[in-house]
């Protein structure tokens, strides 16, 4: 299971695009900036599950569930830990129903379950990243107050020490402004983080720019998938010896998503090499 979103990533679940993401008519309610080009979308979709693939790591494809054109977003419906899986409970409404879908997935993998997030708390899995013994918890819009405190207890019991880090809208998630890309290496965009939340962590920082700005998937062993548009990003990483493999997302930020939202890391690994 997951226990450093900066260790070697070796499975994920993803979900790809099919009717349901390219169907929303109500793309307000869904937080949809506009329709994706379903041949284009389709055809990123295939190149991240290639490179993934192409880095050793084992991708779980489910299909879309019906009516949630959200669902391509599985980082957000629930939460691997080293513990089991624990369902979350969406913040934007629409999205209420991916909770179940995936926490079925997860128990036909036979992964156990570690706790719930229980109404009035909403957690959505884009504000949690795991950093050994740190997590990382974003109290924003779609993470309240009652749901950060549902996860904070259960990570403490789980041993970690969490740092609840205040995102403020129109930002969506943490994982926009901030991302691990090694075990003890963050990148995060300014003005979002103060020096006590990120003590004991290597830091690259960089401006803010769009809402994908600090969002990328770490590979391991310095390997990190950015997308294409994220140029600062891609040369702050690269300018420190990551080699960063460049992905066109468009259609995907189109749904107000970046790289690490379209995977939900299920499994990492220490690399001893």
């Amino acid at each position: 299971m997951l226990s450093n979103e900066g260790d070697r990533l070796t499975r994920v679940i993803v979900c790809s695009p099919g009717k349901e993401y390219f169907g929303a008519d109500d793309l307000t309610s869904h937080n949809i900036g506009e329709k994706a080009d379903p041949e284009k979308a389709r055809h990123q979709h295939d190149r991240l599950k290639a490179i993934l693939r192409d880095c050793g790591v084992e991708v779980i494809d489910l299909d879309e569930l019906d009516g949630h054109p959200n669902s391509v977003f599985t980082r957000d419906a629930a939460l691997c830990t080293p513990q089991g899986y624990i369902p979350l409970r969406m913040g934007l409404e629409s999205r209420r129903g991916e909770e179940e879908w995936l926490a079925q997935a997860l128990k036909k993998l036979g992964e156990p379950k570690a706790g719930d997030i229980q109404a009035p708390g909403t957690v959505e899995g884009g504000d949690v990243i795991l950093a050994g013994t740190v997590a990382f918890v974003g109290h924003s819009k779609r993470t309240n107050e009652q749901g950060v405190r549902q996860l904070s207890s259960l990570l403490s019991d789980m041993g970690y020490k969490v740092r609840t880090v205040p995102i403020p809208p129109p930002h969506l998630h943490i994982g926009g402004v901030m991302s691990l890309i090694g075990p003890r290496h963050v990148l995060c965009c300014r003005d979002f983080f103060d020096d006590e939340v990120l003590d004991g962590f290597d830091v690259i920082e960089i401006d803010y720019e769009m809402f994908v700005s600090g969002n990328v998937i770490c590979l391991g062993n310095g390997e990190l998938i950015a997308e294409a548009s994220n140029t600062a990003a891609i040369q702050a990483l690269e300018k420190e010896g990551f080699r960063v493999h460049v992905l066109d997302l468009s259609e995907f930020v189109k749904g107000r998503g970046g790289p690490t939202c379209l995977i939900m890391p299920l499994e990492r690994v220490v690399d001893r090499a």
